[in-house]
């Protein structure tokens, strides 16, 4: 157990015997011939974990955590032993292109915001439209569109709220725009003339308008690097099932070659430039090392991971445990914790939820806290609102004294240099199979198919909803469906009264009861 984790009392989630397998890369020729699964190195059971992961609540004690030799210290792809830094292979070249005369495109996949007021009700709508968002058993599937629409109905108002208080809009689309031209200048330095798309799940630019530029352009290879470090049924996988969908009913993109990047989290540029950006913060408080180190996360319910093997939980504690271990190289020996935030409706989210946690870390005596949005690469409501103004204040609260966060990643240098790198690893295996297994397990990127990690993350697929921009009013094929919908609705609410009271119309009648 590393003594500087701290333990909230809301403690943290039973553990389980399921092992959680590195999702591997997805390439189109793969489609045509099987492999085994390869799982990496790092995929461990939550009972092997729970041991530096799950700490006794209340007793713990606000100690140093002790030095580890856990990473690679060698410049290997994987290895072997748990909590690995995958470090970079790409080696400079000075002499021409590395690829041919084929067009590459690199496909950034990002979750999108409503950049007006006017947007967050539809943008919200497309949200909880989204099967893997709300999951609904399927004898209920038909209610998951009038479902969504209630929720974004009752909800716009609260989110109009939050993105007024953040300037009118999300940012997100600004950002990841910016991030995709910076990996493109990054791409070109490295001899390689690729084009950046950027394709958002719920809003503009939707996924479906950056693959017909992708189409118009005419590229033949194409990289997809979700920007979503840990792989997450409900956001990674959410977007590969669309594109899945997209894919399968288009002759162009059925026949272009492609590889998927679906998680990166375990990357060496990724955890040295949070660990930059963490030490630079530190140095702001009065007493660095006093400061307790507050890694927040996107929650998801955590039927996602006990039922339906999501390894978003693993892959986050894992995150954690790695940025950790960089920060005490540099002699940073904080205390710290990891809790998730943004939990939405009556089930059960990931725990410890971060409010929560923040409570509890008042009430042992904690003066300062310094946030880390660590599912995040790009600002947007959750940490400019959420962290900055809800989590911040309930610290503030709570006795909490001295409150700092770190910045999303952004267009970090180091961090864009290493998605760049990234794609370039992936090239060799666009479109084509590893000659060996030895070869595929040394490989950056694993080789799979987009079929088989969807099977293993999300056996009970469901239809894709199309993505809804404003909503439709008049006499309108839309509108007919919402109108016979709403009138199904209302003839079942009605009949359910009249069985449960007694009284009504069907009993006036003579109707109801059937049987006297």
């Amino acid at each position: 157990m590393r003594s500087g984790r701290i333990q909230s009392s809301a403690s943290c989630s039973a553990s389980s015997s399921s092992t959680f397998p590195h999702p591997p890369c997805l390439t189109s020729a793969s489609r045509h011939c099987k492999l085994p699964r390869l799982l990496s190195p790092r995929a461990l059971s939550l009972s092997q974990r729970v041991s530096r992961h799950c700490l006794v609540p209340e007793t713990t004690q606000f100690s140093f955590p002790k030095q580890s030799n856990t990473i690679a210290s060698k410049k290997h792809l994987f290895h072997a032993g748990e909590g690995a830094l995958v470090t970079s292979n790409t080696q400079p070249i000075s002499t021409g292109p590395l690829i041919g005369e084929e067009k590459i495109g690199v496909l950034l996949l990002n979750l999108g915001g409503p950049e007006t007021l006017d947007d967050v009700q539809p943008f919200l709508f497309n949200l909880f439209a989204d099967p893997d968002i709300i999951r609904l058993p399927r004898l209920f599937r038909f209610l998951q569109r009038p479902l969504a629409k209630f929720i974004s109905v009752l909800r716009a108002p609260k989110s109009k709220e939050g993105y007024a208080s953040i300037g009118g809009g999300s940012p997100l689309r600004r950002i990841t725009d910016a991030q995709a031209e910076e990996l493109r200048k990054s791409l070109w330095e490295k001899n390689v003339p690729a084009k950046v798309y950027v394709g958002m799940r719920y809003w503009h630019p939707f996924t479906e308008e950056a693959i017909e530029q992708i189409k118009k352009d005419g590229i033949r290879k194409l990289v997809v690097l979700p920007l979503y470090p840990q792989f997450s049924i409900s956001t990674s996988g959410s977007s590969l099932r669309l594109l899945e969908s997209i894919f399968r009913d288009d002759e162009y993109l059925v026949n272009m070659q492609h590889t998927v990047i679906p998680s990166w989290y375990q990357r060496e540029g990724y955890i040295k430039s949070m660990a930059n950006l963490i030490e630079r913060e530190l140095q702001k408080f009065d007493r660095p090392e006093k400061v307790v180190i507050f890694f927040s996360a996107h929650g998801v319910p955590l039927a996602y991971v006990e039922e339906a093997g999501d390894p978003y939980k693993a892959e986050m504690e894992e995150c954690v445990d790695l940025i950790m271990e960089e920060l005490e190289k540099r002699k940073i020996t904080n205390a710290y914790t990891l809790a998730y935030q943004s939990r939405v409706g009556p089930v059960e989210w990931l725990k410890p939820y971060t409010d929560e946690t923040i409570i509890d870390l008042g009430r042992k005596g904690v003066k300062s806290l310094l946030a880390v949005p660590i599912s995040f690469v790009s600002e947007h409501i959750e940490t400019l609102e959420e962290i900055d103004v809800e989590y911040k204040e309930l610290a503030l609260e709570s006795g909490i004294q001295n409150w700092g966060r770190v910045p999303a990643l952004g267009c970090e240098p180091m961090f864009i240099s290493d998605l760049a790198d990234a794609v370039i690893e992936s090239l060799p295996y666009v479109g084509a199979m590893a000659v060996s297994n030895l070869e595929a397990r040394q490989s950056l990127v694993p080789l799979g198919s987009v079929e088989e990690l969807l099977a293993t993350y999300d056996s009970q697929r469901r239809e894709l909803p199309p993505p809804v921009t404003v909503w439709e009013w008049g006499w309108t094929k839309s509108a007919e469906t919402w109108n016979g919908r709403a009138a199904m609705l209302a003839v079942l609410v009605l009949l359910l009264l009249e069985v449960t009271t007694g009284e009504g119309f069907l009993h006036q009648w003579g109707i109801l009861p059937l049987f006297r």
